[in-house]
């Protein structure tokens, strides 16, 4: 069984159906498409015969002339949802999960949000994905963006264990053809189109209609769960740096994965003062006999040498509604972990930024947080949801089994910069939002052009946290281009797999990847 029963192979939402508005918008509010029509695909072959359609038709607006792609709707940017947008086609009605003895291996159709993926392919098989925490996210561009979570230092990241992908691909003559490709395919260019799909983002090379895996792992039985937070106002910019020294320097130092210590993840959420709290999330592998001292040590290294007393979280911090009664760690079952922190937020608007980190926190970066983060600039700015979520990297995700296309594998932190605001706010307001996160980002990376460009400390940007100022030179003075910052050596590959699967670039946006210039690598 590839869909559900009873879902139509398409079905087709033009301007005037009442379902037409909230389909023409994603997860972030900030872009409303205007697309000729909406086309829901319930069957891979659905999804063939709506390409071929798209592709081979006539647009109704001039200026409307890109085919997108999606599947929990959960691009930061107009990469999906935009002004050019003729046609949006809509995979989430393909969320089946199932064995699949044929290819020996667990099918995940792109339609599946991570949460339904969890929650159905655990209790069926005892296995999961390491994959994000924001329960609405696709897996359609998770996974092919790279697609890290929680147990990604403990089991690395989605794209470790992808085996297969069936996409359907537009050819020069403009047909339309389902492909199979799989990790050992007998022909290179079928295993160039894999391993473009570990790594090299959504809505490239065709529509991604199933996923394979194999060897997936077991999550714990049962994990430790803690939330606390820090009031702002009393920190100095001293117990400030010796925060953020303190939990860069951890991982740092901790990157076994064979260790309790490199398997336990955690977020720390350094918030605009105005929020009134700064903001810690853990969790570590409860069934390791080690595990319990691990998150000691980690909320001692951290915690236990600064100055504020840490509290119970009290505060939406980005994503995340407060995970409250958890200063003290919860012993939880992993499933039910996941749900105690599974959100995507409310319906809002946002601007975001991403950066591995190869080093600890430098002098110079702390310096510029601190002050942008509303001590020294920004002072009188307020938005409780504008912050900088530092997440654990490495681990496991450094010690990747096979190449895949994602090629930051040797950080110990991935920042995420966010800010939020509602959609009916003035245009003054919602430009001051923008203007801080530029800010912030640039003034943290100023050593670097104001980007974290490739070299010792820093190792680029993540595709799934798309951010188009890097394609501007007055954001982005470093001399990495958006493709280097996201992708390093591997982009000339990309291009490559992009000429032969996308020749006609009918899939593209203004990051996507871009068909060799001399028609060459």
């Amino acid at each position: 069984m590839t869909h559900g029963h009873g879902i139509p192979p398409t079905t087709t939402i033009a301007p005037a159906d009442k379902r037409y508005a909230a389909l023409s918008r994603g997860f972030n509010q900030r872009w409303i498409a205007r697309p000729d029509y909406v086309r829901l695909t319930g069957s891979p072959d659905g999804v063939a015969r709506a390409l071929s359609e798209a592709v081979n038709q006539e647009g109704g607006h001039p200026d409307r002339t890109r085919i997108t792609v999606r599947s929990g709707g959960h691009c930061y940017e107009d990469f999906v949802c935009g002004d050019d947008v003729r046609v949006i086609l809509d995979v989430s009605p393909m969320c089946g999960i199932y064995f699949d003895p044929a290819l020996e291996a667990y099918c995940v159709e792109s339609g599946a949000t991570n949460w339904h993926t969890y929650s159905h392919l655990y209790p069926l098989s005892g296995r999961a994905l390491p994959g994000g925490s924001c329960y609405s996210v696709g897996t359609g561009g998770h996974i092919t963006g790279g697609g890290f979570g929680l147990l990604s230092r403990q089991q690395g990241l989605t794209v470790d264990y992808l085996y297969a992908v069936e996409v359907a691909v537009v050819r020069p003559d403009r047909s339309v053809e389902l492909v199979l490709a799989t990790r050992d395919d007998p022909d290179p260019d079928r295993r160039d189109l894999l391993w473009a799909h570990t790594g090299g983002g959504g809505g490239n090379f065709g529509v991604v209609t199933r996923f394979w895996f194999r060897d997936l792992p077991e999550p714990p039985s049962k994990v430790l769960l803690t939330a606390r937070s820090w009031n702002w106002s009393d920190f100095t910019k001293e117990e400030f740096a010796k925060l953020v020294t303190a939990y860069g320097e951890y991982f740092r130092d901790h990157q076994d994965p064979e260790e309790a210590s490199g398997k336990l993840f955690a977020m720390l959420k350094l918030n605009h003062m105005s929020n009134g709290e700064i903001g810690l999330l853990a969790q570590v592998d409860d069934d390791d006999p080690q595990g319990a001292k691990a998150l000691e040590h980690f909320l001692d290294s951290v915690d236990g040498r600064i100055r504020p007393k840490s509290a119970q979280m009290a505060a939406p911090m980005g994503e995340h509604p407060p995970v409250q009664g958890m200063r003290v760690p919860r012993r939880l079952p992993w499933l039910t972990a996941t749900q105690a922190i599974n959100s995507s937020g409310e319906n809002r608007c946002g601007k975001y930024k991403s950066a591995y980190l190869r080093r600890p926190f430098s002098p110079a970066q702390i310096e510029a947080m601190w002050a942008y983060l509303g001590k020294e600039h920004y002072t009188d700015y307020v938005n409780k949801e504008a912050l900088i979520q530092v997440d654990s990297y490495g681990g496991a995700i450094n010690r990747p089994p096979r190449p895949t296309a994602v090629p930051q594998r040797d950080s110990i932190l991935k920042l995420q910069f966010q800010v939020y605001w509602k959609r009916v706010e003035e245009e003054a307001d919602v430009n001051r939002h923008i203007a801080w996160i530029r800010d912030i980002y640039r003034k943290t990376f100023a050593s670097t052009g104001g980007v974290p460009a490739i070299g010792e400390a820093t190792d680029g940007c993540y595709i799934n946290y798309p951010d188009a100022d890097l394609g501007d030179s007055s954001w982005n003075g470093s001399g990495d281009r958006w493709s280097k910052l996201y992708y390093k050596d591997a982009y000339p590959r990309l291009q490559r797999v992009k000429r032969r699967w996308d020749p006609l670039n009918v899939f593209h946006h203004r990051q996507s990847v871009e068909l060799p210039a001399d028609g060459g690598s």
